[in-house]
């Protein structure tokens, strides 16, 4: 055997070593929770032999407490680059079998250098945590870890799509890291979030809790909005980040992704005559009206168990990516509040970031009133939602299907603030407040002084709902630039997408505006 061979030999046996993490006792434990390996979630993730790992042979360098006498290769977590439907990403994966997936200087500095290619190269980073916290034998070296990452994080938020998959503990600092990337998974009964774990919280509060209920998935879903999808089982949720992937560009010089469309001879839609009741308060649901306006089954929905009252999520129209925004009419009656203006502002700045078109479908009867929402800082809260849509530059369409009232009006992409088309059906009514409402401060002495009262409010409601309960006094400014029928709204809406290709739109020069966060 020559020397080459040796050296072969040894090389090939370090990388098997590597290669078994914990060992096959922790793999089975691994295993017997319902997880995945480190390795075999990045195998589900990526295309089929697209993977190249970097650092495989990185050892930590404590020495503190016994630790200079494990040093496993690889440290915890399995870092590199790959492919996703042909498309380069980065990818890191912690290995609960090693240390706990607890993260070192080591662990971090690997995490380091792919967010650090990432953005050199222009490409997704995709982190999938599974991680006891900071090593704690390390001390500050570990906790400087994390805020190394959470730096990257911030320097590449806007730059490059940053997703990241809880598929097991992810408790403490560990959390910052996530909640600054732009889209966040967790698997149901497995995956859990949390800055104090429920000992703590009993401790100091004496509530009792568990993990789940603290921090799990649902409790992410529908009550926090940390998490914006949740999934059954580990390998749904890698096949989810992979579909996310297929509506977004690589980077923020990347344009949204063109798939090709054939288009229809007939691309009306009929069934959107239907959707409205002739009673302007029965509530319907918005998800019929966007179903019709995109592609075929092409709707992901983000953040779908968060603030129903607003939908959002990604779409393709023509086979376009876009972005759509719209009030729930069958939820709250679609009215704006804290949650809801926060999940839509965030949404719209990230489609704004990487230059995915944004589809507004509006039937808002206002902000929702109270003092919980007026303590809870629905005036800062709902600024967010009309920051967002005043920033944003991409191409911006409304269609206003039925109410568009008060404040709520301005603040879902009006014409005031830069949408590039505006569009409402004949059933739309845009006006300060509901008739009702309006004819009894406008008409307040009149129908007080009247015979019969509520007779001459019926009559000033019907004066108020013909002269402003229309679409076509705000067509008449302007405001609206079509007021069109409703089986053609998918037919205008590709055509206005296609003539805003090319749109440019510069923001004045600053370092950054200051959205009242």
């Amino acid at each position: 055997m020559s020397k080459m061979d040796d050296k072969l030999e040894i090389l090939r046996a370090k990388k098997a070593e590597a290669k078994q993490g914990g060992g096959a006792e922790r793999i089975e434990k691994q295993h017997a929770k319902g997880k995945l390996t480190a390795r075999e979630r990045i195998h589900f993730l990526l295309d089929e032999g697209s993977f190249e790992e970097l650092d495989m042979l990185k050892k930590h360098r404590a020495t503190d407490f016994g630790l200079d006498k494990k040093r496993p290769l690889g440290d915890g977590v399995v870092t590199g680059y790959g492919t996703i439907n042909n498309r380069p990403v980065y990818v890191y994966s912690q290995d609960f079998t090693v240390f706990g997936g607890s993260l070192s200087k080591a662990h971090a500095e690997k995490i380091c250098k792919i967010m650090d290619l990432a953005m050199k190269n222009g490409a997704p980073v995709i982190g999938l945590n599974d991680s006891g916290g900071a090593r704690i034998q390390e001390g500050v070296e570990s906790l400087g870890g994390y805020a190394d990452i959470f730096y990257r994080n911030t320097l590449a938020s806007g730059v490059i799509p940053q997703i990241s998959a809880i598929l097991g503990p992810c408790a403490g600092g560990a959390v910052y890291s996530p909640a600054i990337t732009d889209f966040v998974f967790m698997v149901e009964n497995s995956s859990y979030m949390f800055v104090t774990g429920p000992n703590v919280v009993k401790t100091v509060t004496h509530e009792e809790v568990s993990a789940q209920e603290l921090g799990g998935a649902f409790t992410h879903a529908s009550k926090s909005g940390v998490t914006h999808f949740t999934c059954e089982n580990e390998v749904v949720c890698l096949q989810h980040i992979r579909e996310l992937l297929g509506y977004i560009p690589q980077n923020c010089e990347d344009g949204a992704p063109l798939l090709p469309y054939d288009e229809k001879e007939d691309e009306t839609r009929p069934a959107l005559l239907e959707v409205l009741s002739d009673n302007p308060s029965q509530p319907y649901d918005m998800h019929e009206v966007i179903r019709e306006i995109a592609d075929e089954d092409s709707f992901l929905e983000v953040h779908k168990e968060y603030a129903q009252n607003m939908i959002v999520g990604f779409a393709r129209v023509g086979g376009r990516s876009i972005g759509i925004v719209a009030n729930q009419p069958f939820f709250l009656a679609g009215v704006l509040d804290i949650e809801s203006s926060r999940k839509a502002a965030r949404f719209i700045r990230f489609c704004d970031a990487f230059n995915v078109p944004l589809l507004t479908l509006v039937d808002v009867p206002g902000f929702l009133p109270g003092t919980d929402q007026e303590w809870g800082g629905i005036i800062s809260n709902g600024a967010k939602l009309l920051y967002a849509f005043s920033e944003a530059t991409v191409p911006k369409i409304t269609v206003i299907t039925r109410k568009a009232y008060g404040g709520a009006y301005d603040v879902m992409n009006s014409k005031h603030i830069g949408a590039d088309f505006n569009f409402a059906w004949p059933t739309a009514e845009i006006a300060v407040m509901g008739p009702k409402g309006a004819a009894e401060i406008i008409f307040r002495n009149e129908i007080a002084s009247a015979e019969d009262p509520e007779a001459k409010l019926q009559e000033k409601v019907d004066e108020y709902t013909e002269k402003f309960a229309h679409p076509y006094r705000a067509a008449a400014l302007g405001y609206i630039d079509e007021v069109i029928e409703p089986q053609n709204t998918r037919i205008k809406v590709m055509k206005a997408f296609k003539m805003l290709e090319q749109k440019v739109d510069n923001l004045p020069k600053k370092k950054h505006g200051n959205i009242p966060l």
